[in-house]
């Protein structure tokens, strides 16, 4: 999963302009009406992948574009878009509500994305909202599922036995959360990477007995790992979609973003990431190909 920054950088010139460092000053994000726009993605190779989708796509929609892979977290992102170092980033519906509205309860697509559109601070916008979600899932090993184990509902009463392997954020966005629904408080929470191969490898080794993946990660069914279910909604609906500072596109770019997410569905983007995660094609070229089948 995880690509070395060279060969992101070398294939990012494919699909996009060049560029300075927009995180070091010096032309900023760029926009409508200045020079090319920087976009961005978080630190895992989802992201990352969505970034090069929305590059290839503003592209042939005319926008000079740039792109700065694997910036940081949702609050270096955010910031980064606040303060007009970067224009667009790929987005998950539910997590970004929570972000910026931590106690809001929307928990289905639609409520979530209208509820999103409303807390959304000023300068920044949403565009459409793909069918395609990816939502954050606790995850067990088999031999765990195997002794009853199948629901959040089910690990709660043991969790104080357990330690989660999970992204250094997850421990200051939902612990208070999973113990108001579940009563779940485990006995450790391990910080490994953002859903990556640090966090497979814990749960593998057993160094972790949960771990917090992504729904559409290949390396679940690959390792067969079981996906607990979350009948209480821990996670809210995650539906990907653009970000972007509002200013920085036009008409055009923004119909073009919402194009890509007109194209993606959940069955594509789980195998998009097969093809990275498990087939190691680069980002930039699963990217390229899928901009190019869908026309946009």
């Amino acid at each position: 999963m995880k690509r070395t920054m060279a060969v992101v950088a070398a294939a990012a010139l494919l699909l996009t302009g060049c560029g300075g460092d927009p995180l070091k000053g010096g032309g900023g994000g760029g926009g409508a009406a200045g020079g090319p726009i920087v976009i961005g993605s978080a630190d895992f190779s989802e992201s990352e992948l969505l970034m090069h989708i929305y590059a290839g796509a503003l592209t042939n929609a005319g926008v000079k574009v740039t792109t700065k892979p694997r910036v940081g977290s949702r609050e270096v992102l955010v910031k980064a878009l606040q303060d007009k170092s970067l224009a667009v980033v790929p987005e998950y519906s539910g997590n970004l509500l929570q972000y910026f509205d931590k106690q809001n309860p929307a928990a289905q697509p639609d409520e979530v994305t209208a509820a999103l559109k409303q807390k959304v601070p000023g300068g920044l916008e949403v565009l459409e909202k793909s069918a395609a979600e990816d939502s954050d899932a606790l995850v067990v090993s088999k031999e765990l599922a195997g002794q009853g184990v199948k629901s959040i509902a089910d690990l709660g009463p043991k969790c104080s036995q357990y330690v989660l392997g999970a992204a250094g954020e997850w421990k200051d966005r939902w612990p208070a959360k999973l113990t108001q629904l579940y009563g779940c408080t485990f006995k450790e929470i391990k910080t490994t990477d953002a859903a990556g191969p640090v966090t497979v490898e814990a749960l593998k080794s057993g160094q972790v007995q949960v771990a917090n993946l992504f729904t559409t990660a290949s390396a679940i069914t690959a390792n067969g790992f079981v996906a607990l279910q979350d009948p209480k909604r821990l996670y809210p609906a995650q539906n990907i979609l653009p970000l972007i500072r509002s200013e920085a596109l036009d008409a055009k770019g923004k119909e073009a973003l919402n194009k890509v997410s007109a194209a993606l569905t959940t069955d594509k983007l789980i195998a998009l990431n097969k093809r990275i995660e498990l087939d190691k094609e680069t980002v930039a070229d699963v990217a390229k190909e899928f901009v190019t089948q869908n026309k946009l």
